[in-house]
């Protein structure tokens, strides 16, 4: 299990939104290039790098996250606001992985050929959901999607990576969505679980789902974990 830092950018620093909401925000940095090697230094597999301005239609933070990939060596994953193929595929020429949420659900033959052109180990989709039922735009707009079908529906596609965020635990330290995360792995599809991971046990209740990789966040931030701890478990 993939042990993966999330360093989501607002106006060029590192913040953590609690259920997504922009209004509800904590800066941890000013630094996301510090805070990068940091992690990377603690024995971080790979990094998640979002976008919230991005996200949100507020702005851009590419050149930050150009300055990091030039910094560290571990791979890394940019998510937020890839919503059109020229954005995704500038993404895709610096990062390792791409994170496509919203124009996966809105502009399907794009996303066909984003896999064509660039291969399903290279794109992860984002099924974020509050309960089952997928949200998109920055977890603003809800949904009658099922989780679970989407996730089908994309693996019949040719699509293998997957990001699973249950928006009503992420920020909030009230522990993951283990419900949830079971069906998704049960497909036979690698998961990364994201949202509400507070401790150790936590990232052990994960791993016994048996996901490719977990996200940690607001924990990491507030030293409730640390990524030797999470590493000793994956």
């Amino acid at each position: 299990m993939k042990i993966i830092p999330a360093i989501d950018l607002m106006d060029g620093k590192v913040v953590r939104l609690y259920k997504g909401d922009p209004k509800q925000k904590t800066v941890y940095d000013d630094n996301p290039v510090e805070i990068a090697q940091k992690w990377e230094n603690n024995g971080a597999d790979m990094l998640h790098i979002v976008d919230l301005d991005a996200t949100l239609g507020l702005g851009s933070n590419l050149a930050i996250i150009k300055k990091i990939i030039e910094k560290i060596s571990i791979p890394i994953e940019i998510a937020g606001g890839l919503r059109d193929e020229s954005i995704a595929m500038e993404a895709a020429k610096i990062a390792q992985r791409i994170v496509i949420g919203t124009l996966a659900f809105k502009e399907e033959e794009i996303l066909k050929k984003l896999l064509d052109t660039l291969g399903s180990e290279k794109i992860v989709i984002s099924v974020d959901h509050k309960d089952g039922k997928i949200v998109t735009h920055g977890w603003q707009q809800g949904t009658d999607i099922d989780l679970i079908d989407s996730i089908k529906n994309f693996l019949a596609m040719g699509f293998t990576e997957f990001l699973l965020t249950n928006v009503n635990r992420d920020g909030t330290l009230e522990g993951p969505d283990l419900v949830f995360l079971e069906q998704a792995c049960n497909l036979n599809a690698n998961v990364i679980a994201s949202g509400g991971i507070s401790n150790v046990k936590d990232v052990e209740n994960v791993k016994e789902k048996n996901p490719f990789g977990v996200i940690l966040g607001k924990a990491l931030y507030e030293n409730k974990i640390s990524i030797e701890e999470a590493k000793k478990l994956s």
